[in-house]
């Protein structure tokens, strides 16, 4: 069970991180390029990709849990 919060700390670590620190980055690296008007729709493409990277990260994690699960279970 500690295994599961310190993987959950993780992800909503990550997750702060992408949103506090990724958007200010991109603004700054948008700006200095040229495109700065660009930065209104960081939102359409930044929630997708962190919804995608939290699927990623989830079925991830099953596929571990259930392969370590089936190892446990074929030597009894």
């Amino acid at each position: 069970m500690k295994r599961n919060k310190t993987f959950i700390t993780g992800v909503v670590g990550i997750i702060i991180a992408l949103i506090c620190c990724t958007t200010p980055v991109l603004v700054i690296l948008l700006g200095t390029v040229g495109l700065g008007a660009l930065t209104g729709y960081l939102d359409y493409v930044l929630i997708p990709a962190l919804v995608l990277f939290i699927l990623i990260t989830v079925f991830s994690y099953r596929k571990r849990t259930k392969a370590s699960n089936e190892k446990e279970n074929c030597c009894l």
